[in-house]
């Protein structure tokens, strides 16, 4: 028997309509899917609802992996696709792996010998980069920043020096209800001249993405309180 395939299904940012940001292909694949290891289940089940599959969800296998999963039991995930069927990764938002759980299992399928595919879809990180007007050549993803304070602004100081260096692009992302105090610590950390896009509620009604030097951000801030943001700083 040959194994199955893992595919890595990409999901909304949003509540904007499937048809618009998702590929007719992700939804044919997930059609033929009956086995999926996601990240949360009520969202998950959600999601594939909206897809409009044939099979009834009832009749689909969900497993759960998140930050709560211990690690060391990983590869069981894996077990419909050693036992020949396709299985399908899913997080919350947008690309798996990408600022999600997922590439613990991914190195696994790799390691087993197991197919991974890839498929097209929104990623909140690379839409931001492209629309900010900063550098798409050289950039780095950093992820979440340190909360506390103190650590945070060594941390921006230190990301604006490499920037500066490099001619590259930093990105980082932060929690929504910490959104408004990560924005207000940049500018209170970054240089005036510093370039900064702000990215937030990505392919909503609501999206707001605009690119401006810090010195400019201080005297038009928006409300971004409480709202999924991407931050990209250049120097």
């Amino acid at each position: 028997m040959e194994n199955g395939r893992l595919y890595l299904i990409p999901a909304p940012l949003s509540d904007s309509a499937v048809s618009d940001y998702i590929p007719a292909k992700v939804r044919d694949v997930v059609n033929s899917l009956r086995y999926f290891v996601v990240e949360d289940l009520r969202t998950a089940r959600r999601y594939i609802s909206r897809l409009k599959t044939d099979t009834p969800i009832d009749g689909l296998n969900f497993s759960l992996f998140n930050e709560h999963t211990d690690i060391k039991t990983v590869s069981m995930l894996l077990d419909p696709v050693f036992q020949g069927y396709d299985l399908g990764l899913l997080s919350d938002a947008g690309m798996p792996c990408i600022a999600d759980p997922g590439e613990e299992l991914v190195r696994a399928a790799h390691s087993s010998g197991v197919t991974v595919i890839p498929l097209a879809g929104p990623s909140s990180i690379f839409m931001a980069l492209t629309a900010s007007g900063l550098s798409g050549e050289k950039f780095s993803f950093e992820g979440y920043l340190p909360a506390k304070v103190p650590d945070l602004i060594k941390t921006l100081r230190k990301l604006e020096q490499q920037s500066r260096q490099d001619n590259q692009s930093r990105i980082f992302i932060e929690t929504p209800y910490r959104s408004a105090k990560m924005f207000e610590t940049v500018l209170n950390t970054c240089s005036p001249d510093t370039l900064l896009c702000v990215a937030c509620d990505i392919t909503s009604p609501g999206e707001f993405i605009k690119t401006l030097q810090v010195r400019e951000w201080k005297k038009n801030i928006p409300q971004i309180n409480k709202k999924p943001c991407i931050f990209i700083l250049q120097a």
